[in-house]
């Protein structure tokens, strides 16, 4: 007879300064009626995904429409999860815009990607734009979590200063905003963002420092609590969180490692303490711990900006030398727009790794890709005519069985952005009326 017996949802591990929340167990749904009450444990997730500069678009569009449609080069990387993708053309974003403000399509396209909102032209204090869609979002599901949504990203952010044009670097570098004059900052440093996620609780910073002193892992703070708990579970339960706690510890030490073997600096550009030279590695570490924060329900919603937008980063692992802002300003040079898709196709690769984490993970009878609704995509479309219509945009995952994925849809010139974010608060339990330029919502994801 099973030992298993009924926990809570909200169960986590505790240790010195230390709370580990769990995966979804099948000890966590009542034992009658679990598949109906399966679904309802198993939340839906939100999360967004910037690159910056644009992309090549004639390698990112695939040709035909509807389900029967071959992925092109940019795309080509994302081919077994194919089935769990929609490609969106057409969609625009009108704010990205000058309407009249002049030069600055970088700082706009950020800005305005997860807001619907005119960027407010200056490079003071005074800078508004708009409320965020994973702010609406996090406003209504944030509670029923440790953190209503992460922030993460690549490079430094700023809240001063005049990136672009006359437009303040806070909005080159923020696509998260709280308020429409509050941006919320990202976090780049993977241990830090680590330590936030699972080093919560009493002690916080000095019990950090103590564990670093005495090299204590996260997990062997919580050791006696899990042991506890997997006397209580099932043994498909005890599988998965053995699965879980694995995850954490690997992803712990790759951070760890990371930060201890810096590269020489690039000229011109600081690294970090704490964050790895190799960028794909990075990259790869943010998706891990955004999977794992979605995967232990440590938050619902999250944004993650690859790099920050304008961004001039050379790429010489993959062969190409030349700063990504240059190359993207190609004049139809034939080379450079080559380097460019060579550039798109690395960050699509990366994303792939994201998706096939979620895609590993079991929620009952389903994947946390599945229960989940990622946002892929830039505020340029082409980045040398620096256009903001028919925008490159991925949505991955299925949104809880909501959405009908493995599609190209192709929309009416001039959709705005917004439509998409409507319908996916709709399937967050926070729906509202508008958002930012929004015309309804999006038709055709079922």
């Amino acid at each position: 007879m099973s030992k298993a017996r009924r926990i809570s949802r909200r169960t986590v591990l505790r240790g010195l300064g230390t709370a580990i929340s769990l995966p979804l167990l099948d000890a966590m749904t009542p034992a009658i009626g679990l598949a109906a009450d399966e679904k309802k444990m198993a939340p839906t997730r939100m999360a967004f995904v910037y690159l910056p500069n644009g992309m090549h678009m004639p390698d990112w569009t695939p040709a035909a429409v509807g389900g029967d449609f071959e992925l092109p080069y940019i795309l080509e990387p994302l081919k077994p999860v194919k089935d769990r993708l929609l490609v969106l053309s057409g969609l625009a974003q009108d704010h990205g815009r000058p309407h009249g403000d002049g030069p600055g399509d970088h700082a706009r396209a950020l800005s305005s990607f997860l807001t619907g909102q005119q960027a407010r032209k200056t490079h003071g204090a005074d800078i508004k734009v708009g409320v965020s869609v994973d702010q609406v979002a996090a406003r209504n599901v944030g509670q029923r979590t440790r953190f209503p949504s992460i922030e993460l990203g690549c490079d430094r952010g700023s809240q001063a200063g005049n990136c672009d044009s006359g437009y303040s670097c806070s909005y080159s570098t923020n696509i998260s905003w709280r308020t429409e004059t509050t941006p919320q900052a990202k976090e780049i440093d993977p241990k830090l963002a680590f330590e936030r996620l699972f080093s919560g609780g009493a002690g916080g910073a000095e019990a950090r420092t103590k564990r670093d002193r005495y090299e204590k892992s996260i997990l062997d703070l919580v050791l006696e609590d899990a042991h506890q708990l997997q006397s209580r579970l099932g043994v498909k339960d005890r599988r998965k969180l053995d699965e879980y706690l694995n995850s954490v510890r690997e992803l712990e030490l790759r951070i760890s490692s990371a930060g201890r073997n810096p590269a020489e600096p690039v000229p011109n550009y600081q690294v970090p303490t704490g964050i790895p030279a190799d960028y794909a590695e990075h990259i790869r570490l943010m998706y891990d711990l955004m999977a794992l924060a979605f995967q232990g329900d440590i938050t619902r919603v999250s944004t993650f900006v690859v790099a920050n937008e304008g961004s001039n980063r050379a790429y010489p692992f993959i062969n190409v030398p030349d700063g990504h802002h240059d190359l993207s300003h190609h004049g139809g040079n034939p080379e450079k727009q080559a380097k460019i898709r060579e550039i798109n196709r690395f960050h699509v690769t990366q994303f792939l790794h994201f998706l096939e984490k979620l895609q590993g993970i079991s929620e009952g009878e389903h994947t946390l890709l599945d229960n989940s609704m990622i946002v892929y995509g830039s505020g340029i479309g082409d980045g040398n005519a620096h256009n903001h219509d028919n925008l490159p945009i991925l949505l991955a995952g299925r949104g809880g069985g909501t959405i009908a994925s493995g599609r190209h849809l192709r929309y009416e010139k001039e959709t705005p952005l917004n439509n998409l974010y409507l319908s996916m608060l709709d399937r967050m339990d926070s729906s509202v009326e508008s958002l930012g330029d929004s015309t309804g919502r999006l038709e055709s994801l079922l």
